[in-house]
């Protein structure tokens, strides 16, 4: 425990693949071997849940930018180096991570009769990925964990997944895989630079912020275009429009616990890579391209709804959905304003709690019917009470009710890129009502009406553990919504030092955060 308490982000990093690989050792025969596979994995993420909360107790956000921290040589003679850290943003969406696991780990009791074993090592190996990721502050360390992500998901796609899987995490791979390319060779150019201005070799991003890369000439400059080298890995993983085509697939193909894992935290990937590393190394970068990612922005929020409003398949509709919300999560990031920056993290959160929360409900739907065609239900709210409570909430969540956690960042993101460019808030401020569109007419057709289907009649409403895989995320969905200054407290601190580190892009917007602050 005292080598524990001393390298907590290590510990937290690899419990999960520990716990992974003990699980492997367990013999899985009958059906006690099952129960104890399961339970196990759920154990497993309670206690990484239990320790990421340390870092909320023991974290300062009036203090050091990065704070437990932990370096370590790698490869001295590549200026590699094990070295990982947090701050407020960072912080967040770790505890989202951990929160998020074993709610996935309950859900997949019933959904997983086969290879449980691999199954659970994989989700293991994938929060793993996931945590290191956001802790990584060695931009090669943080690529190597990017990149494990990839395997744990591709396989838990392609074997546990629909009839077209294969097409799916093999388009899901090589997507991903392409991106990251690009980024790898940016960062060892990176790292080189370091050394001819510094005259060492350096994959830190302390040390890469430093550096002065010419931004002369425009989108075809050195920092414009190592920024795209970047900004392509990022977008891909959000998805932003119009490299989003992988996500619908992956989604439907994908079971429950991928679908959930993959909206709740994967997506999350692009918009902190652009957060931790494209904002501050290419400021210049940044604003010239900000009205080009703006508008690809509310090309996102008003395609991602109109598309999903047509659906026939409820999980492609929720897929689609999140083309549409983690646009408004790059509108508010590329609004280079505090108001902007602090609702596209928060909406990061929320799109994890309330997407995730509808594809677990949706899941829940298909273990009982084997269909997600929407014209197969109607009327179920008769036989499904608490389903029906649980996905009103969701949905209300997702169409940005206030009250509820989609409201704040939906509003703050809105009100940053209205004091960035009026026109496109404008534009995108269309998709709260097709986003309303879309939800509310699903829900209708889904829950309301005569109970026509001799199959619907049969249903049986949720049971307890589906309630308790539930119950955490409605909590979330208001705790969120009534009370998100808890969470403000700790991720403006940063946001403020951030926007700083990319002036002169952002020196307005922090004064404006500050003014906020003291009124």
């Amino acid at each position: 425990m005292e080598w524990f308490d001393s390298h907590l982000l290590t510990g937290l990093t690899f419990l999960p693949l520990v716990f992974g690989v003990l699980l492997l050792l367990i013999p899985a025969k009958g059906t006690q071997g099952k129960a104890i596979l399961k339970y196990g994995a759920l154990i497993a993420t309670l206690v990484v849940f239990a320790a990421s909360l340390q870092l909320w107790n023991g974290f300062n956000a009036a203090g050091d930018e990065f704070q437990f921290r932990e370096a370590a040589s790698w490869i001295p003679s590549l200026g590699v180096n094990y070295l990982v850290g947090i701050d407020g943003i960072s912080l967040l969406l770790i505890l989202l991570t951990t929160f998020m696991m074993p709610i996935v780990i309950l859900a997949s009791f019933t959904t997983v009769e086969t290879r449980e074993k691999e199954y659970y090592f994989l989700l293991l190996m994938l929060q793993t990925g996931m945590i290191g990721a956001f802790t990584a502050l060695d931009t090669f360390l943080f690529y190597v964990f990017w990149e494990a992500m990839l395997i744990p998901m591709y396989f838990l796609i392609g074997i546990w997944g629909g009839k077209d899987r294969i097409y799916a995490a093999m388009k899901f791979f090589l997507y991903t895989m392409v991106g990251s390319l690009l980024m790898l060779t940016a960062i060892f150019y990176l790292a080189y630079q370091h050394k001819l201005q510094f005259g060492s070799f350096s994959t830190a991003v302390v040390d890469l912020y430093k550096l002065k890369i010419d931004a002369t000439g425009g989108y075809f400059s050195t920092q414009g275009i190592l920024f795209i080298a970047f900004a392509l890995s990022f977008a891909i993983k959000v998805p932003l429009f119009p490299l989003h085509t992988w996500l619908p697939d992956a989604h439907v193909q994908a079971p429950t616990a991928g679908s959930v894992i993959l909206a709740g935290v994967l997506l999350k990937m692009g918009g902190y890579g652009f957060i931790r590393f494209a904002f501050p190394l290419f400021p210049q970068a940044v604003q010239q391209y900000q009205i080009f990612f703006m508008l690809l922005s509310a090309i996102a929020i008003i395609y991602g709804a109109w598309v999903a409003t047509i659906q026939p398949d409820i999980k492609k509709l929720v897929a689609y959905s999140s083309v549409s919300h983690m646009g408004y999560v790059v509108l508010g990031l590329f609004s280079m304003n505090a108001i902007g920056a602090t609702g596209a993290v928060y909406q990061m959160l929320n799109h994890g709690i309330s997407t995730g929360g509808l594809f677990l409900l949706v899941g829940m739907i298909y273990e009982r019917r084997h269909t997600r065609e929407i014209s197969e239900f109607g009327g179920i709210t008769k036989v499904m009470p608490l389903f029906a409570i649980s996905l009103m909430i969701m949905t209300l969540s997702s169409v940005a009710l206030p009250g509820t956690n989609g409201f704040i960042g939906e509003f703050l993101i809105l009100l940053g890129a209205w004091k960035a460019n009026m026109g496109i808030a404008a534009i995108s401020t269309l998709g709260v009502i097709f986003g309303a569109v879309y939800m509310l007419w699903m829900f209708q057709r889904v829950m309301f009406g005569p109970l026509k289907n001799p199959e619907n009649k049969k249903l049986t409403d949720l049971g307890l553990r589906e309630v308790l895989v539930m119950l955490p995320l409605i909590v979330a969905v208001f705790v969120m919504g009534v009370a998100p200054n808890a969470f403000f407290g700790k991720m403006e601190p940063s946001i403020q030092k951030l926007l700083t580190r990319v002036q002169p892009v952002a020196a307005a917007p922090v004064a404006m955060l500050q003014e906020r602050k003291g009124n």
